[in-house]
């Protein structure tokens, strides 16, 4: 058995362990207690660090990595469609990949060892399958025009059976129909039914921003002029967006709902009485100049609530106990008090392996459960750290609160996934410079084509 001891270990699922001992043995956790009572086996001292469960990326687009920086201050619909058309124009399908492989490799440098990732492309499964990462892959299908129904459904059936015919331990396949200003009725009717005819997980967004919500309730608003213009008819298809994927049956099919910010007490019931998962992404939900998502409300009814990053198109980079801080710190300002450190944390970890459906494997440091771990460090006790605070972090303090609202990111001195470290001291265990450098390239000619 290797063991591993750390000043704390965070097992999320019960309180925190002083001076604890994690115990592996192949891909597995065999062990976990006070270091005192620790079985025999090979040791590793991981010293002053909090040792908990690997990070939970509950929603990623890796392969728009590239595209950090490039949509800056643009309203909503803008920005979707100049990120359609810079994808599309710019990026080819190696630009997508190495953006893919960064975004992975930024990831495991802040602690995530899982990520649900949407695409229409193979990019994110490739790099998940070729760096071993725990993850799904959402295949994404769009189709706002009801004709478009059947030829979407070919494809995505296609691209899903090659899919899955690669799916690992590690690596899942699901279905994405994209969002409802990209997808009509009749083609979420459809991906609901292939969900379920196929036990496959489906994600999509919903009820993000004030444009979709106006296309849903009444028909109108840019995306409506946008679609009209396109000759596809459009009028106003439900109370709420959260009503619209019920009506289509796309509740029925356990789904990801990701974002979930213009919910109101309906649909916040409905979301808690089927104990949806949601991936709530913060720091993205800020930059697009979005609400604030109603997590407190979510988790109250009975949600399944995780953090995810969303893109480097919306967000500065991958970093899920940042998302944890600004989870709560939105909560607050926006007079949602309740959510803690303590919360945040698990919301970062179990809470994104709930909201997946993988809680049985992942999320916490119990005994059968897969060893994905991270050990992050912690201030040395009686030396100040910068945690945001004035003075020291004391023993006292649950090292959840020196976590999570450390004032910069946090770099861990070990990531392990099912039992193979892929990060040692600080560093990538198989690092590669030319992946950043090509994405740095690609970056290069997008902002050029922005110009």
């Amino acid at each position: 058995m290797q063991l591993f001891h750390a000043r704390w270990v965070l097992p999320i699922s019960r309180p925190p362990i002083a001076d604890g001992t994690v115990g592996i043995e192949g891909a597995r956790i065999a062990w976990i207690g006070p270091r005192a009572l620790a079985p025999p086996g090979d040791s590793t001292d991981l010293g002053a660090c909090a040792l908990l469960p690997g990070l939970v990326n509950a929603h990623t687009h890796l392969d728009l990595t590239a595209m950090r920086g490039l949509l800056e201050g643009l309203p909503f619909f803008s920005w979707v469609r100049t990120l359609t058309r810079a994808r599309r124009e710019v990026l080819s399908e190696a630009d997508l990949l190495d953006s893919a492989r960064l975004g992975i490799r930024e990831g495991l440098l802040a602690g995530v060892t899982t990520y649900a990732d949407t695409s229409p492309s193979n990019a994110a499964m490739e790099a998940m399958l070729e760096m071993a990462v725990r993850g799904i892959a959402y295949r994404e299908v769009f189709g706002p025009d009801p004709a478009q129904v059947a030829g979407a459904m070919e494809e995505l059936r296609t691209s899903t059976v090659a899919m899955r015919a690669r799916e690992t331990d590690l690596v899942r396949v699901g279905i994405s129909p994209h969002a409802p200003y990209s997808v009509s009725d009749e083609l979420f009717r459809a991906c609901a039914a292939f969900a379920k005819e196929e036990g496959l997980p489906l994600a999509t967004h919903i009820a993000e921003s004030d444009d979709e919500s106006t296309l849903v309730e009444t028909g109108e608003g840019p995306f409506a002029d946008f679609l009209r213009g396109r000759g596809i008819e459009v009028s106003g298809r439900a109370r709420s967006p959260v009503e619209l994927l019920e009506a289509c049956g796309v509740l029925d099919t356990d789904p990801l709902l990701i974002h979930c910010i213009h919910t109101d007490g309906r649909d916040i019931a409905t979301i808690g009485r089927r104990r949806l998962g949601v991936a709530h992404c913060p720091a993205s939900n800020a930059k697009l100049a979005h609400r604030v998502a109603p997590v407190t409300e979510l988790l109250a009814a009975g949600a399944r609530v995780g953090l995810g990053s969303d893109s480097m198109a919306s967000n500065d980079r991958m970093d899920i106990l940042r998302e944890g801080r600004l989870a709560v710190e939105s909560q607050r300002t926006h007079g949602r008090g309740g959510l803690t450190t303590a919360d945040a944390l698990e919301l970062a970890t179990l809470g994104g392996a709930r909201a997946l459906g993988l809680e049985r494997d992942i999320g916490s440091l119990d005994v059968g459960k897969h060893a994905d771990i991270a050990a992050f460090p912690l201030a040395p006790p009686g030396a100040s750290g910068d945690t945001g605070q004035s003075g020291v972090m004391s023993e006292a303090i649950q090292p959840a609160e020196e976590l999570v609202t450390s004032g910069t990111a946090l770099r861990p001195v070990i990531v392990m996934i099912a039992g193979r470290i892929v990060v040692r001291d600080g560093s990538l265990v198989s690092p590669d410079d030319r992946v950043a450098n090509r994405v740095r390239e690609a970056a290069a000619r997008l902002h050029q084509w922005k110009r």
